[in-house]
């Protein structure tokens, strides 16, 4: 996959940072070597043999192995090995059966999390509480975390009027997503990636206020001519998105007029930079 290489070096698993645990970028989530990772979290040297006698204490652990663990090559500077592998999900699910004090401290933060996502089921406001502070932490202003907030709950009522309305999963909602795109921005939401220099990142998390609000305009005028025109079915979708996103390009293009240059940014927002700096610009 693209982008593969250089996304080598950093993972979204922070449990195993700086120890020595191989990783791959592939289907668009990162794969972890099942060896290492039980080694870095056990106090024997024999992580096969380890993995073996866990599979014998956790019989549920060992009737979905084959879900949880994939035989992948891996890049190594020896050259591509096969090694058994497993999602961010997958090493979780491990560590669950691993009597070792050094996974404690995982599984007590695998249980706190837990209940917290409880929590939010009974009260998604919390939910809400906590995305704030995560972006308020990475540094977003106030006021960008607002409207990114807002553009959540537009793309949320978006992707249920679409599971509603005749679209089949993840495909149909890019196909979609990319038609509003087109027609707000001039661009899909791959090109747009590019063009900000990101490989993984959410697309949104590095847009300015000017490209949120404009995002935010043709998902919500897709929302309501589906309303408004009952719609149904992929094709007549796929013509909406490209209507509700043709009112936030129109809007743009003037906008951009007026202003005398673009608000398609190649600005983002990586850990380099200042969230201010970069709302500011």
């Amino acid at each position: 996959m693209e982008g593969d290489n250089q996304a080598m070096d950093t993972t979204n698993i922070a449990i195993f940072k700086g120890k020595n645990v191989r990783k791959l970028f592939k289907n668009g989530e990162w794969w972890f070597v099942v060896e290492d990772a039980v080694l870095a979290l056990i106090d024997s040297n024999d992580p096969k043999q380890y993995i073996q006698r866990m599979k014998l204490r956790d019989p549920e652990l060992a009737k979905g192995w084959v879900q949880i663990v994939h035989t992948l090559e891996v890049p190594t500077p020896g050259g591509t090995q096969k090694m058994l592998c497993a999602t961010t999900e997958g090493i979780f699910r491990l560590i669950q059966s691993i009597p070792s004090p050094k996974a404690e401290p995982f599984k007590r933060w695998l249980a706190k999390v837990g209940y917290e996502r409880v929590q939010e089921i009974e009260n998604p406001e919390l939910a809400t509480k906590r995305t704030r502070m995560l972006y308020k932490l990475k540094g977003y202003s106030d006021e960008w975390i607002e409207k990114r907030l807002r553009g959540i709950a537009i793309r949320e009522e978006l992707t249920d009027e679409w599971k509603n309305r005749g679209a089949r999963g993840q495909q149909d909602y890019e196909i979609l997503t990319a038609e509003i795109s087109k027609a707000t921005f001039g661009v899909t939401p791959s090109q747009y990636k590019k063009l900000k220099g990101l490989k993984r990142e959410n697309l949104r998390d590095h847009m300015d206020d000017f490209e949120l609000i404009f995002n935010m305009l043709g998902e919500r005028a897709t929302t309501e001519i589906h309303r408004t025109e009952n719609s149904k079915g992929l094709p007549k979708l796929k013509s909406d998105a490209e209507a509700g996103g043709d009112i936030a390009g129109g809007a743009r293009k003037q906008l951009e007029k007026r202003l005398g240059k673009s608000v398609v940014s190649k600005k983002n927002f990586l850990g380099k930079q200042k969230g201010k700096k970069f709302l500011d610009k």
